[in-house]
């Protein structure tokens, strides 16, 4: 029988995929300004639980950007940013050596673009062996369809969550029980700002 697969907070590390501007640009500002702030919400979600963070930018920066300052302001000394050329991260020798150091086994993913990076990325960590767990409304891209990216990504074996699900499979249990106080001694007191879906 094969074993249910969940994401657990000490198992896991966040993937941030070439968030920049040149990117974000090619989108409407509603998808855009829906991105940036779902993303931050991830980030401020991961650093509660302590989980670290890879963040990708693909070179030419000078051409591509940087990260939001919006996401980037969030950023704790658990993350990393890296510069790659390669569209699959894992193809960047300081990248996947920095993720063999993490000893972590779960990806949760975020970025774009979903039918190149992305893709690229995942198929990548799924040949590194991780669990991958990509967060459908943090991905994007400026094709307007993907569902290929999608179904190939699925078939090898990634596994799509949303926003909401993560943050509850996250938290466990409902405040004020003995969890919830575990919680609480592990981490500090939950962000009470801190949404539980993505907007």
């Amino acid at each position: 029988m094969t074993a249910v697969k969940r994401i657990i907070s000490d198992q896991c590390c966040g993937v941030i995929v070439d968030l920049q501007g040149f990117f974000l640009a090619q989108v409407d500002k509603r998808l855009r300004a829906r991105i940036k702030t779902n993303t931050g919400n991830l980030v401020r979600l991961l650093n509660y639980f302590k989980i670290p963070i890879v963040v990708t930018l693909e070179r030419p920066i000078d051409l591509k950007g940087s990260l939001p300052k919006e996401i980037g302001k969030r950023l704790c000394d658990r993350a990393r940013i890296f510069e790659k050329n390669c569209f699959d991260l894992c193809k960047e020798k300081a990248i996947a050596t920095h993720l063999g150091k993490l000893d972590r086994r779960q990806a949760i993913v975020a970025g774009c673009e979903t039918d190149v990076c992305v893709l690229q990325s995942c198929l990548g960590l799924l040949d590194l062996g991780y669990e991958v767990y990509v967060v459908e409304e943090l991905i994007f891209s400026s094709s307007r369809n993907v569902d290929a990216a999608m179904a190939r990504m699925q078939a090898a074996g990634v596994i799509f969550t949303t926003y909401k699900m993560l943050y509850y499979e996250l938290i466990e249990a409902v405040a004020g029980g003995p969890h919830s106080e575990q919680q609480v001694a592990a981490f500090g007191e939950f962000p009470e700002d801190l949404p539980d879906a993505a907007v």
